[in-house]
């Protein structure tokens, strides 16, 4: 119990378990999302290695995620002085509030990540069978990439809004 106390109680390590939960499950699925699509891109680049290029692109797309959990992880810290070493004596309260605020980028990246993994790599499909139209898979993808945005968007208003 002295580690908790010495940083900063029980509310710092229940909002740091939140921002790590931000960081790790978004990476999870990005990694699950994009090896997905790599599976698929491999497949392809086996028998036609001139489509390397969109094919890069359309396994990438998952990876995003990843990358809004790691900005979330980030403003959580920031906001609760970790990183500039300001950090305060959270109540258990406040660090419920970190830990819950968390949590849309945590399971919606890690969700949405997995579900673009699978609709990029059926893009890979398109652009295998129908080069021209492989525009028209990207699209299908971004569709997806709206949820993961607006997961990122709870997540940064919540925190922002955390009472200190």
């Amino acid at each position: 119990m002295d580690f908790l106390n010495s940083t900063g109680g029980m509310g710092m390590a229940i909002g740091l378990l939140g921002a790590g939960l931000a960081a790790f499950l978004a990476g999870i699925g990005s990694a699950k999302g994009t090896g997905i699509a790599g599976e698929a891109g491999a497949g392809l680049l086996s028998e036609d290695p001139t489509k390397f290029g969109k094919v890069m692109i359309l396994q990438v797309i998952p990876g995003t995620q990843g990358l809004y959990g790691l900005v979330v992880w980030f403003f959580a810290m920031l906001q609760m002085g970790v990183l500039d070493g300001t950090a305060i004596d959270l109540t258990v309260t406040q660090g419920l509030q970190y830990f819950v605020a968390c949590l849309p980028m945590a399971f919606g990246g890690m969700l949405s990540a997995i579900a673009q993994g699978r609709v990029a790599a059926s893009s890979i499909n398109i652009l295998a069978k129908k080069p021209d139209d492989w525009s028209k898979g990207m699209i299908l993808c971004i569709t997806v990439e709206f949820y993961a945005i607006l997961a990122l968007l709870a997540s940064f208003l919540m925190i922002l809004n955390v009472a200190k």
